[in-house]
């Protein structure tokens, strides 16, 4: 099988507009989140969440602040009325990682576009415009539907605009996985190039689901966080007794995976390896983990199969820790089964942090950021924050990075991501030897 590793990176997060702002304020300690603005929650048991930073103070900030999101420099007002959010958040994080991977085919040969493809996922998609639809039907009738509606919602053409945008002919693939979709897009883009059939794909996730309705949603699923609406900031703090449920969070997250000998060839940066990919079902409840954290043991335990690795390879761990109180304790409970025996001895060498805590959950984006973050802390040989975890809810010997940044070796990265109907999947990145 090829190898495959990272040549690109690309990010639009509540913490900031691009890689390096995103990863700077998520080592400062910063949080994402803030009290929602751009609709009413006064009827909303939830009225914080952690919108992407953009020019017009939307989601925090303003026109001068470092990292802001700004969608003229993406596209046109015209161009972005006809696409949801997640899709415009995804094109914009695919533009940076190409950037980064310095990639260009557009104006290539069919060959050279044909062997370039693209894999982003999502969890609910264009959620925002598939509600607007139903009022416009509702309010005004058939004939007053926009004919963009279908093509502006529809999860899949997330990739097929990033297909067209940049001349990729190769394979076209979307996965619809929940909150783990991120993570098996590119588990999924991994295989792809492995057994060759691509050589390059743009792999990742994206979402935009800050509502009404999605707030409305996830409320009804007992699911996210009530307690915080005055300190926003405090709302996402996974492992912490007070935890009440996950804040939501938008934007995109994209890398180029890139066959070995193709990067080699080309000089391109290399970031790391994506060196092993699990995935397993729960098979237990819709929504709620099984609490023993079964399937997300094997899906890291297929994945350090996959490969071949130990779980004392492993010297940092992005966890899922979504910030819920059966999840959070699940997943940690898991990953001291991995470890086995001697917990206490093994736990000394491993750091396992979760950067929702700055971000909230992205739900299908969530995978494909915290991928970007588990290669940017191995690159920089440091593990970023579990924020507002100050009391932890249950004993474990295994180093939760509390409140602040920990500088340490880092050489192997495992990146978890958990979803509704029980889906699992969770990467491994490695230096390249």
């Amino acid at each position: 099988m090829r190898r495959v590793v990272v040549t690109g990176l690309g990010l639009v997060s509540p913490l900031a507009h691009g890689v390096e702002h995103s990863w700077a304020r998520l080592l400062n300690s910063q949080s994402g989140a803030g009290r929602i603005t751009h609709f009413d929650t006064d009827d909303l048991a939830c009225k914080v969440a952690a919108s992407v930073p953009a020019i017009d103070g939307h989601g925090g900030g303003g026109a001068d602040y470092l990292g802001a999101f700004d969608p003229d420099s993406v596209m046109s007002a015209r161009d972005r009325s006809r696409i949801a959010d997640f899709i415009l958040f995804g094109i914009t994080a695919a533009d940076e990682a190409l950037k980064d991977a310095g990639i260009c085919v557009k104006n290539a040969d069919t060959l050279t576009q044909s062997r370039i493809g693209v894999s982003m996922g999502s969890g609910v998609g264009g959620l925002e415009a598939t509600h607007y639809a139903g009022h416009i039907l509702d309010t005004k009738g058939p004939k007053r539907v926009n004919p963009f509606t279908v093509p502006g919602m529809v999860l899949n053409l997330i990739s097929g605009n990033i297909s067209i945008r940049h001349g990729l002919k190769g394979p076209n693939h979307c996965v619809v996985t929940a909150c783990a979709a991120g993570t098996h897009s590119i588990g999924d883009s991994m295989h792809m190039i492995a057994r060759g059939d691509a050589d390059v794909m743009v792999a990742g996730g994206a979402e935009a689901s800050i509502c009404r309705l999605g707030i409305a949603c996830f409320l009804a699923c007992r699911a996210m966080t009530t307690h915080f609406n005055d300190t926003p900031e405090q709302a996402s703090r996974p492992y912490d007794k007070d935890r009440d449920g996950f804040l939501m969070g938008e934007g995109a997250g994209a890398l180029i995976l890139e066959e070995y000998e193709c990067a080699r060839a080309r000089g391109a940066k290399i970031y790391a390896e994506v060196k092993g990919y699990g995935l397993s079902g729960d098979a237990y409840h819709i929504t709620s983990p099984s609490p023993d954290g079964d399937g997300g043991f094997r899906a890291m335990q297929m994945a350090l199969k996959n490969a071949n690795m130990k779980i004392s390879d492993i010297d940092y761990i992005n966890a899922h820790g979504t910030s819920t109180p059966v999840g959070d304790e699940a997943e940690v409970r898991a990953v001291e089964r991995l470890l086995g025996g001697d917990i206490r001895k093994h736990a000394q060498h491993l750091s396992m942090s979760s950067t929702k805590s700055a971000t909230g959950h992205l739900l299908g984006a969530a995978g494909a950021v915290e991928a970007v973050f588990s290669v940017l802390a191995l690159r920089d040989q440091v593990a970023p924050p579990t924020l507002n975890l100050h009391n932890q809810s249950f004993d474990s010997d295994i180093n939760l990075v509390p409140l602040v940044k920990q500088k340490r070796s880092i050489n192997a990265v495992l990146s978890n991501s958990f979803g509704f109907g029980g889906t699992n999947g969770s990467l491994i990145f490695t230096h390249v030897d």
